[in-house]
């Protein structure tokens, strides 16, 4: 409470209301409280009893808290909601509601932590928190969380079996050994399950069962159930605890605790002496409670829980008490306590005999009971009565009217007052008319219940009749047996009365199995059967068992005939075992058969059966070793030894067996430490020479026994000998070894287990080989090229394409068409070469009249005839053909079909185009390097008239197949041959080469130094000298760039040249350009003024000069003369002014395309095979190496679109 203090003085009224209502002053204001509720004014000490300090909280006067008692009580306990719900909304309406509390997932909010905030809501004041629990639903109209057999759905298996399981809390209230089964109606709660569905904070109070019966409470599944518990001996201390605690509660509600509405905390109630107890049930767990045992507890989250009442025999003195205990509290009773024991003892037959003699004890007192009160009845002079059937009879209309109890034995009623009725208890109570107007109304007489109660008795007593007969049957005293029938109508009379399980019961039953089983065995060891073999100790425990036995066994004799045939078997056994004329050796063999015969057909089996069994085993096993390592025995080997040793160790030991044992170990010791030594020389690790494994098979051998690794190094031995045998037969051949077969030998050689030193300098000739053709592969070979050496050095026989299916055909390494057999003689590689070149010229005529009929991109429009100085650089990019410049100036309307294909890539005719000068064939300028018109260091303005030396030939990737070194680099490869002491088939075939090399070359020269010729290279070298010298400022510039260009290698286009200096691959210089764009520009305005031929041929001449060039093309060798061919022949023809000027344009833009890149760009590509590789445009890879960037620079399409987009009149 806090004090409020008003300061508005300027009001009458509040002047007043500083009055004290006690005392009438205003004086001491601050110690004046204001009513909360009629906001009048009282000094702290007018009040009674005084207050010494202003109270905390609301505070109401003595006048309010007079009105308010005052008031009518309003209902207490719980309110029914409003709203329903499914199963599954609830859960997400609990879920939600903890979640949210708690700021957590449910499931990892603390059990502990619940318990405290459910327990501190409980004792605020302040603070209310509402939650919904959905307790005491009906099972019937729902259902229930366990199986049952109600027809309204088919139960699996399973199912079926929990549906009629004791613990289904359907069926445990109908138990035959529980009271409530004796109840006709259905009591909701108390024999139907009640279902609960609870969430986090949802309680029920503290509270015990109706009738004070027990409890079971299944949680099928969700989150724990918190419970507490008071057991019975402490419930009145608990009510007194509550009633002192609370008494104005229990003065308007006597009966309060039966309402299911008052909590308390456990810790008040412990700290008054009431103990409690506590537990967590969680799902799958049952909670038991006991009569008059009071609980409580909450739900810790979202659950569901089933639970049912039941009453078992030592209910019923509780329940009993019970009955008082509601007589004095006046409440309603569930059912009448007396009308169920009278149940029961009415039919005392079908009651358990626990239940029996519970019942009986229970109905005596309650005969004894109303003995007393009807008596009591008599002495008032109340004499008449009437029969009256209660159970027939609505509850409420035979409940006494003083204490509501339900009557069934007897009530008082009153012929004036019909609609009044009393229990014998308060008969005072009736009402005031005269005795004479009241009379009995009675269910019994008390004959009636006598003669129950003597019933009763009967069934309780009847077990001590039987088990009297049970125990002289089973104990024989005086010696007697009797008969096994007997002791089945034993057995079968404590069946037909229900007796409880108990010892002599069990040991009754006992006996009969006992019974049962001798007389199986009995049967079956008579009979003979298989199955029911024993030994003569089984046979002596049977006989004993069956004298043991309460009654008699038809089979007795038999039995015992049987045991005396198995004594003389033993003995006769134990005669030959024990002879002495046997203990150095085995008994015959056939004095054992015969015993061991003997004693198969028994029915029981002595033990010295296996001991002449073992006895026979030895034999065999001994008799088993001597033949196998005897000397009519077959191969032993280590699989046999360890069979033995194996077998040898399940023999019954003896001196024999011991001493064969230890022969056996003694040899497979000694065969595994030689597989031992074989396998470690089989492994590899440390060769070891020829001799000594010879050595260690030669001894190997000496040991009796089948070795694998022995045998295995046997065979490489025969292997490495015969490995010796061939190398001699090749080393001393005609001719020097081909490699093939020293790789052979070699890898024979590695693989086989033996040291041989041979091997190695074999190994020497091998890599020496192996490097040398390495050397001639980076010599011949471009980089990524696809093709072997031995393809690259062989004439190419079939040299075509087959663009429509985009596929090539190369050769490959049948091109010479030799075996591999014929590729070790040199003869034979010789005279294919010679044939192949042959197949290789004819072939490629073919091909050439194949392309000659491709036509590429024609020229749709003649070149601008305005130009006025110099030439226009808007020039189309056409198609150009290197060997049929005469054509260039006529305009030829493209014949090719839209869908042809040509060049590498296999895509259709698109401008730039290049005609291979050796196979014709179309090639697109973006798919492959275009050859560069000037040799390095040579000026525009000085090779105006030098035309014929710049470089327009161009031979595809197909055609130039290699690198195609000069012939001073293949004479010293040849060198290096030589001094090998190994054949191989690439340098039968580079010695080939070189010789056809040679050969053209002097060809070459001859024609070229002839007299046909001499004027005309005069005159070429004459129009040469006419130029006069190079200014001064023009050779310096040259000087002067030289260094840089060599700075650049891979940026700039390959030069041609005919110096006999420089190296040539393709007809392309392999130094750097020596000029820049201004130079290339420079010579546009030339190409219209270039004219010629500048010399004569005749047919005759360049006929040889065009045959030799065609050889030449085909050696993939490069030779000064090949150019110099190429130089005359240019120049004894019209100057190619489209072919020029087309290449000049390209070369032009490809430089601007290359000043508008980086450096790192150029370096890339220089390196990375973007034009060096001469990629197709549609990705396919040439055959081109890294060093061919350095040569020549493809036209990639993009300056070819920036080209076109320039100029709109190319096509």
């Amino acid at each position: 409470m806090t004090m409020r203090l008003r300061r508005n003085l300027g009001s009458t009224q509040f002047v007043d209301s500083f009055v004290c209502r006690m005392c009438g002053r205003g004086d001491e204001d601050e110690k004046l409280l204001l009513c909360d509720g009629c906001d009048d004014n009282y000094h702290t000490f007018c009040l009674l009893p005084p207050l010494t300090d202003p109270p905390k909280g609301d505070w109401r006067c003595p006048k309010c808290v007079a009105e308010e008692c005052k008031r009518p009580a309003e209902a207490f306990g719980f309110e029914q909601a409003t709203r329903e719900y499914t199963l599954q909304s609830f859960g997400e309406m609990a879920d939600t509601f903890k979640s949210d509390y708690f700021n957590m997932p449910v499931h990892m909010v603390p059990t502990e932590l619940v318990e405290r905030e459910f327990w501190r809501l409980v004792s605020s004041i302040e603070e209310d928190v509402t939650v919904e629990y959905g307790a005491d639903i009906h099972s019937k109209e729902f259902g229930s969380g366990f199986p049952m057999n109600n027809g309204k759905r088919l139960l699996t298996t399973e199912e079926e079996e929990y549906a009629r399981s004791g613990w289904n809390l359907n069926v445990m209230p109908v138990l035959e050994q529980s009271v409530l089964c004796h109840i006709n109606a259905d009591i909701s709660g108390m024999k139907v399950p009640w279902l609960y569905v609870g969430m986090v904070f949802s309680a029920f109070c503290w509270h015990i069962e109706d009738h004070w019966s027990y409890s079971i409470n299944y949680l099928h599944w969700g989150e724990p159930k918190t419970w507490y518990g008071v057991p019975s001996v402490a419930a009145e201390r608990l009510e007194g605890v509550m009633k002192r605690l609370t008494p104005e509660l229990f003065e308007c509600q006597p009966d309060l605790l039966h309402q299911l509405v008052t909590i308390m905390n456990p810790n008040i109630l412990m700290s008054h002496g009431v103990p409690v107890v506590r537990t967590n049930q969680c799902a799958g767990e049952f909670v038991i409670t006991f009569p008059r045992a009071y609980h409580s507890g909450f739900n810790q989250g979202y659950n569901f829980a089933e639970a049912v009442n039941f009453c078992t025999a030592d209910w019923l003195p509780a329940g009993r008490s019970c009955i008082e205990h509601y007589r004095r509290l006046r409440r309603y009773c569930v059912f009448s306590h007396e009308e169920l024991t009278c149940k029961m003892a009415a039919c005392p037959e079908k009651l358990d005999l626990n239940l029996a003699a519970a019942t009986h004890r229970e109905m005596f007192s309650i005969v004894q009971e109303e003995r007393k009160l009807r008596k009591s009845l008599l002495e008032r002079g109340i004499t008449e009565a009437e029969r009256e059937a209660f159970e027939l009879l609505p509850d409420d209309e035979r409940q006494c009217d003083k204490c509501k109890t339900t009557c069934f034995l007897s009530a008082l009623a009153c012929s004036s007052c019909p609609e009044r009725l009393v229990c014998l208890y308060h008969t005072q109570d009736l009402c005031t008319c005269p005795n004479d107007k009241h009379y009995l109304r009675y269910r019994y007489s008390l004959d009636e219940l006598l003669a129950m109660l003597h019933r009763l008795k009967v069934r309780a007593e009847s077990f001590d009749s039987w088990a009297t007969r049970v125990k002289g049957a089973l104990e024989q005293e005086d010696g007697t047996k009797i008969g096994i029938e007997e002791l089945e109508s034993l057995k079968e009379e404590a069946a037909e009365r229900k007796f409880p399980e108990n010892e002599l019961l069990q040991r009754l039953k006992t006996a009969l199995n006992d019974i049962q089983h001798c007389q199986t065995v009995c049967t079956e060891l008579l009979n003979n059967s298989p199955s029911r073999r024993m030994t003569l100790a089984d046979l002596k425990a049977l006989l004993e068992r069956i004298n043991n036995l309460p009654c008699t066994v038809n089979q007795l004799d038999q039995v015992q005939e049987l045991l005396q045939t198995v004594e003389q078997f033993q003995s006769s056994a134990q005669a030959l075992l024990g002879g002495e004329e046997w203990s150095r050796g085995l008994p015959p063999p056939e004095r054992l058969q015969a015993l061991l015969e003997q004693g198969a057909v028994l029915r029981a089996e002595p033990p010295e059966v296996e001991l002449l069994r073992g006895l026979q085993e030895q034999g065999r096993w001994l008799e088993e070793v001597r033949r196998t390592l005897g000397p009519q025995g077959g191969e032993v080997t280590l699989g046999v030894l360890r069979s033995l040793m194996e077998a040898g160790c399940g023999v019954p030991q003896s001196p024999a067996v011991e001493t064969a044992m230890a022969e056996l170990q003694e040899l497979l010791t000694i065969a595994e430490r030689w597989e031992e030594k074989a396998h470690i020389c089989l492994e590899q690790r440390q060769k070891h020479p020829l001799s000594t494994l010879e050595a260690i098979v030669n001894e190997a051998q000496l040991i009796p026994v089948q070795l694998p690794n022995i045998l295995s190094l046997q065979g490489c031995l025969s292997r490495a000998r015969a490995w010796v045998t061939d190398l001699e037969e090749i080393q001393n051949g005609e001719h020097y070894p081909c490699l093939d077969d020293l790789e052979g030998l070699v890898a024979i050689g590695r693989d086989l287990p033996v040291r041989m030193e041979e091997l190695r300098q074999l190994e020497l000739q091998v890599a020496s080989a192996h490097s040398w053709r390495d050397k001639a592969s980076k010599t011949f070979l471009k980089k990524n090229s696809q093709q072997s050496l031995l393809e690259a050095l062989c004439p190419c026989a079939e040299k075509r394409r087959e663009m429509g299916e985009g596929k090539e055909y190369r050769a490959d390494t049948d091109s010479l068409g030799l075996t591999a057999q014929d590729l070790r003689d040199p003869g034979a590689i010789v005279s294919a070469f010679k044939e192949g070149e042959k197949r290789e010229k004819e072939a490629l005529q073919r091909l050439q009249e194949v392309n000659m009929a491709k036509p590429g991109l024609e020229r749709s429009v003649r070149e601008d005839r305005r130009r006025t100085n110099g030439m226009d650089p808007d020039v189309s990019i056409l198609s150009v053909d290197l060997t049929k410049e005469e054509e260039e100036e006529e305009a030829v309307t493209p014949q090719t079909p839209p869908t042809a294909s040509i060049c590498v890539c296999g895509r259709p005719p698109r401008p730039p185009l290049l005609r291979c000068h050796l196979c014709k064939d179309w090639f697109h300028g973006g798919c492959v390097p275009f050859p560069s018109l000037l040799p390095p260091g040579l000026a525009p303005t000085s090779a105006r008239r030098c035309w014929w030396d710049w470089d327009t030939r161009f031979l595809c990737p197909l055609c130039q197949r290699s690198r195609r070194p000069r012939l001073e680099t293949i004479l010293a490869l040849l060198v290096a041959l030589q001094r090998l002491p190994v054949r191989l088939p690439e340098g039968e075939a580079l010695q080939c080469l070189t010789e056809r090399a040679i050969t053209w070359q002097g060809r070459a020269k001859q024609l070229l130094e002839g007299p046909e010729l001499r004027p005309a290279l005069q005159t070429l070298r004459a129009l040469k000298e006419a130029r006069g010298p190079a200014p001064q400022e023009e050779q310096g510039h040259e000087e002067e760039e030289e260094p840089a260009q060599e700075k650049k290698k891979g940026n700039s286009v390959i030069r041609a040249a005919h110096s006999a200096q420089t190296g040539f691959e393709n007809g392309h210089s392999k130094k750097e350009n020596s000029h820049n764009s201004t130079g290339v520009e420079a010579l546009i305005p030339m190409v219209p003024g270039l004219k010629g031929p500048v010399i004569e041929l005749s047919p005759a001449v360049r006929s040889q000069l065009e045959d030799l060039q065609l050889e030449g093309d085909l050696l993939e060798v490069t030779l000064d003369q090949t150019q110099a061919i190429h130089r005359v022949l240019q120049a004894a023809s019209q100057p190619p002014r489209h072919t020029l000027h087309t290449l000049i344009l390209i070369e032009l833009q490809e430089q601007r395309s290359a000043g508008r890149g980086s450096r790192r760009k150029r370096k890339s590509q220089r390196g990375g095979g973007g034009g060096g590789e001469g990629g197709g445009a549609n990705g396919t890879p040439l055959s081109q190496d890294g060093s061919e960037s350095k040569k020549t620079r493809p036209l990639s399409d993009t300056p070819s679109k920036t080209l076109l987009q320039t100029h709109p009149e190319i096509l």
